[in-house]
């Protein structure tokens, strides 16, 4: 079987065989993929009326188990954006009723972010809809060539996931 990078591949081998382009072979499918599972995501979050983003801070607010709250600072960690963003996104959250503040008690000044029914059951309708669109994806692969797969995908990008900072 034939795809897109195969024959892109071809033509930079015919244009500059003096270029090593083997890495295209395995990035080039994976950005691409990643492109189809953005829109696949995307499809998924929609159908909940939601944005990638506020799936994104839902879900990490329901991965951190009852009672479904974090301080600004941890969302910050695990969403990878900016202190203004997040405080911007905290806001439309918030007035969309899927999260709310509250005091921290440990801090005075500090508050905590804690996910609201709606936002669980968004975050759980969401997911359930996001699974099924990315098993459609993975569907051509045995349960034995996802897991090698997994375990290539994640000798490439835990360097990524352990940089400092």
């Amino acid at each position: 079987m034939e795809d897109e990078v195969d024959r892109l591949v071809a033509a930079w081998r015919r244009e500059r065989p003096d270029l090593d382009v083997e890495p295209l072979e395995v990035l080039s499918r994976v950005s691409r993929l990643a492109r189809h599972l953005d829109r696949a995501r995307r499809l998924a979050f929609a159908e909940h009326h939601l944005e990638p983003w506020e799936f994104d801070v839902l879900t990490a607010l329901r991965r951190a188990g009852t009672p479904y709250q974090l301080s600004p600072g941890q969302l910050l960690t695990q969403t990878l954006v900016t202190s203004g963003t997040m405080t911007n996104r905290i806001d439309r959250l918030t007035k969309k009723g899927l999260v709310e503040r509250l005091p921290d008690p440990s801090d005075r000044r500090g508050v905590l972010v804690r996910l609201t029914q709606e936002g669980q059951d968004r975050a759980d309708q969401a997911l359930a809809g996001l699974l099924e669109q990315e098993r459609a994806i993975l569907a051509e692969l045995s349960r034995a060539q996802r897991t090698e797969l997994a375990a290539l995908l994640r000798q490439l990008t835990a360097p990524f996931d352990n940089i400092p900072g």
